[in-house]
């Protein structure tokens, strides 16, 4: 048997003359279990599951409870990988070249360039990444990302700069913190950005939000607002990667003490 709740709320203001009026939004037990995809996917990141794989499985459930057919799904699910091919492509055919790249030395490599550089640190490694890839970002140019930069280039080269500073390799704990931080370079420096330029979708993307709530808004005017963002994210990941470096030397200190 179906529950229904009815819930009542106001709008601070509807159309031109600004006056009150009520909604009426009627929710059913058919349509909360609709949101079973989310609560997967909760589950899913806290057991630190395959994010891929929670993402898909968390869509499937969701298209099944919803009253979608198994073929119906796999049909749409395949629909939209052919939509977005541009998309996806890209990433799917990069992920055997960088592990060939891999494979023959990628990684060392870029470790062993970096610790000949005497005053290269993780952190500058990563504030310059972070700079030049929301440089890029701001031109719409995409020259980064998690599979073909940080783990392949940029991950290596903080590593090794840490190591050249603790003198042994990294503990796992300062390992994973600074990988993390590799992966926070890439997100800022991709996320800040790229609502500068006018020609990017998510500038244009705004500006058709905004225009169809009667909020009519230059894209001049939305691309100088993401300014002071990408600013602020530049002074915040300097911040961040100078107490990364703390940590580095603090770590180093210790393994030096600890020899004696």
């Amino acid at each position: 048997m179906a529950a229904s709740f009815d819930h009542e709320y106001f709008e601070i203001k509807a159309g031109k003359t600004g006056a009150y009026q009520s909604l009426s939004v009627s929710v059913s037990a058919e349509d909360l279990i609709k949101l079973v995809g989310i609560v997967l996917i909760v589950v899913g990141f806290g057991l630190r599951l395959n994010t891929l794989l929670v993402v898909f499985v968390s869509g499937i459930v969701t298209g099944l409870v919803s009253g979608i057919s198994w073929n119906e799904l796999m049909a749409l699910v395949g629909k939209l990988f052919v939509d977005n091919r541009f998309m996806t492509l890209p990433v799917v055919l990069l992920v055997p070249v960088i592990g060939v790249l891999e494979y023959y030395g990628l990684q060392e490599h870029a470790a062993s360039m970096i610790r000949k550089a005497a005053g290269a640190t993780a952190g500058r490694i990563l504030l310059l990444y972070q700079f030049v890839r929301e440089a890029t970002s701001t031109v719409a140019l995409h020259i980064g990302g998690h599979a073909s930069m940080i783990r392949p280039l940029i991950v290596p080269m903080a590593e090794g700069a840490a190591r050249l500073r603790v003198g042994r390799p990294l503990p796992k704990a300062l390992r994973e913190k600074l990988r993390g931080h590799a992966a926070a370079a890439e997100n800022w420096g991709n996320f800040f950005a790229d609502d500068i330029i006018v020609a990017v979708g998510p500038v244009l993307l705004m500006k058709g939000v905004l225009d169809a709530a009667g909020y009519p808004v230059s894209v001049w005017a939305l691309g100088l607002s993401g300014i002071p963002t990408a600013l602020a994210a530049v002074g915040i990941g300097w911040w961040r990667y100078r107490a990364l470096d703390k940590d580095i030397e603090q770590a180093g200190k210790d393994s030096r003490n600890g020899d004696r």
